[in-house]
């Protein structure tokens, strides 16, 4: 779940030296660090922050990250005109984020498999 009103957070972007990839801790281009709430088990809302590193190796292929990984890769330095790019780019990567839910039943199946010793 997201927050409704989007158009007044703030997302910051970190560009120097951001920390390794989360999943597959190589280098990364880019943390993002935004809102992100959801509704817990007891219907309650949950606010917080949300970190994720963008990825040149596990984020390839992904519409939404593509051009931002293309933007990063093309340039060393941004100009003018790529860092107002950039912000747009960044806003649409970080909406994708948001729709990005766990398959509880995937994970229910991987959990049970784990547990089997057949993964």
């Amino acid at each position: 779940m997201t927050d409704p009103d989007n158009s007044r957070e703030e997302i910051h972007l970190r560009l120097d030296t951001p920390p390794p990839c989360t999943r597959c801790e190589g280098p990364a281009l880019l943390l993002a660090r935004f809102p992100h709430a959801w509704t817990n088990c007891n219907g309650r809302r949950v606010a917080g922050l949300r970190e994720s590193t963008l990825c040149p190796i596990c984020d390839r292929g992904k519409s939404d990250a593509e051009a931002l990984l293309q933007l990063l890769m093309a340039c060393g330095e941004l100009d003018a005109t790529s860092f107002e790019s950039l912000g747009g780019l960044a806003a649409a990567w970080v909406e994708s984020l948001r729709q990005e839910y766990v398959d509880i039943e995937l994970l229910n199946s991987e959990h049970e498999q784990w547990q089997r010793g057949d993964l």
